[in-house]
């Protein structure tokens, strides 16, 4: 396997991941808009109930009740619009870059530079280790989508040449 194949398959993973996890994103826009915030920290009361009963400290079941008490005083309004819009946006642009859209590879990398600005802008709020991981991997996505515009580009230029 050449260096370009390895790049095109990471490429295809990277976006395919940012598509899944939009439509996810939407999902949960879409979820928090009809689910009142006491039912749903509620229920990831329950969920970290059970995690933390037992080992009290379980990190995911310790995050989740720190989810459960942000997410019971929270305007979900916001939230959910962020969500959907957030999450239509990664889904619509990974089936635009999957389908080789020459005109999604400079948005996409826009709107993915957007989206980690404001990660990092948030973590200098929250502190959370998440959003640092969450930058670094949309800055390896940002990477790949530059590179394989660069690759795609050429390749659109040898075929209108030739």
């Amino acid at each position: 396997m050449t260096l370009k194949d390895l790049l095109r398959d990471a490429f295809r993973t990277g976006i395919t991941m940012k598509g899944v996890d939009g439509v996810l994103e939407a999902a949960g826009g879409v979820l928090l808009w009809f689910v009142k915030p006491s039912a749903l920290s509620h229920a990831l009361r329950i969920l970290s109930f059970h995690e933390l009963s037992r080992d009290p400290n379980d990190f995911v079941g310790i995050h989740l009740l720190h989810i459960s008490e942000r997410v019971a005083r929270s305007d979900p309004t916001f939230a959910s619009i962020y969500l959907l819009w957030h999450g239509l946006a990664k889904a619509g642009l990974s089936v635009a870059l999957w389908l080789n859209k020459m005109w999604s590879y400079p948005l996409a990398i826009a709107a993915f530079s957007v989206f980690a600005a404001y990660q990092t802008y948030r973590f200098s709020h929250t502190h959370s280790i998440a959003l640092i991981i969450l930058t670094f991997f949309d800055v390896g996505i940002i990477w790949l989508i530059w590179k394989e515009y660069r690759v795609e580009g050429a390749a659109k230029s040898g075929e209108t040449k030739g």
